[in-house]
């Protein structure tokens, strides 16, 4: 097996390293976080591996995962190449869903094979995911030289890979943001609403619940244009008149955000009754 040292084993990182190293796909050499603390912590939690603090600490490895914010991704993989820890027959990734493999030029032109892996999940509970990672899809680019032992290292982790361009990372990234980052942004928007129209804040969360539950669960078995109901799906636009009108009077900031979906609604709205035809 491949030898794997680890840079910044944070959530995605110590998922991604305990599936490696459970189906045996590389050997965790060194985990190198920003205290010997943390990185003692990542050990511990793998159950492998050598913690260090320093990049002067670390032996060359076959592969390097940097799991650091986005970013520190160009400077600590110029430190690397600085410190001759970068090679021909290398491999480096990084795993940040918004920049391309190209942050890790000086690695390239170490003579290294470079890409980037993005699991699409949320890592809020990392114990439970780094249980149930299998069927992650994950989505990467880079050399092909990378990806070539990338792709199966993730398979033989249960994970689904899509291969993407580099061109369209931040495109690809803000999908993401959307359908997860977003969505509690709306959802905290609209318990605050609820709140605001006098509900006590237990019976918002009873509310919501099972409407956002079977709303997505509508978008992903029916299709986004059947699942859309409400106001604009009926053509009740004085109703969203009104509602734009109390909600700019109470926060304008919800009043932004209401506005702001209203025409993509209506735009959602006005397919679905061409694709439902006469």
């Amino acid at each position: 097996m491949k030898t794997l040292n680890i840079i910044g084993a944070g959530k995605v990182g110590k998922v991604l390293a305990k599936n490696f190293r459970r189906q045996q796909v590389f050997v965790i050499q060194q985990v190198l976080n920003r205290t010997l603390t943390s990185a003692s912590d990542a050990v511990a939690w793998l159950g492998a591996g050598q913690a260090v603090d320093a990049i002067s600490q670390l032996q060359p490895a076959d592969v390097i995962m940097l799991s650091v914010s986005d970013d520190q991704i160009a400077s600590v993989c110029r430190q690397l190449a600085d410190a001759g820890l970068l090679k021909a027959g290398s491999v480096i990734f990084h795993c940040s869903g918004a920049k391309a493999s190209t942050e890790l030029q000086s690695a390239r032109l170490a003579g290294a094979a470079v890409a980037s892996v993005h699991p699409v999940r949320s890592f809020a509970d990392v114990d439970m995911l780094a249980e149930q990672f299998s069927g992650t899809i994950c989505s990467l680019e880079g050399d092909e030289t990378a990806l070539a032992l990338l792709v199966p290292a993730l398979q033989a982790t249960g994970a689904e890979t899509v291969i993407i361009n580099a061109d369209n990372k931040l495109l690809y990234h803000a999908g993401s943001v959307f359908a997860s980052n977003y969505l509690v942004t709306l959802m905290e928007v609209a318990l605050r609403t609820y709140q605001a129209a006098g509900i006590p804040a237990d019976v918002a969360q009873k509310m919501a619940a099972p409407l956002a539950r079977k709303t997505l669960e509508n978008v992903f078995n029916l299709g986004t244009q059947a699942a859309l109901t409400g106001p604009i799906a009926r053509g009740d636009m004085q109703t969203v008149a009104l509602q734009q009108s109390r909600l700019n009077d109470w926060d304008q900031l919800a009043g932004d955000l209401y506005q702001a979906f209203t025409q993509p609604t209506i735009d959602l709205a006005a397919a679905a009754r061409i694709s439902s035809g006469p």
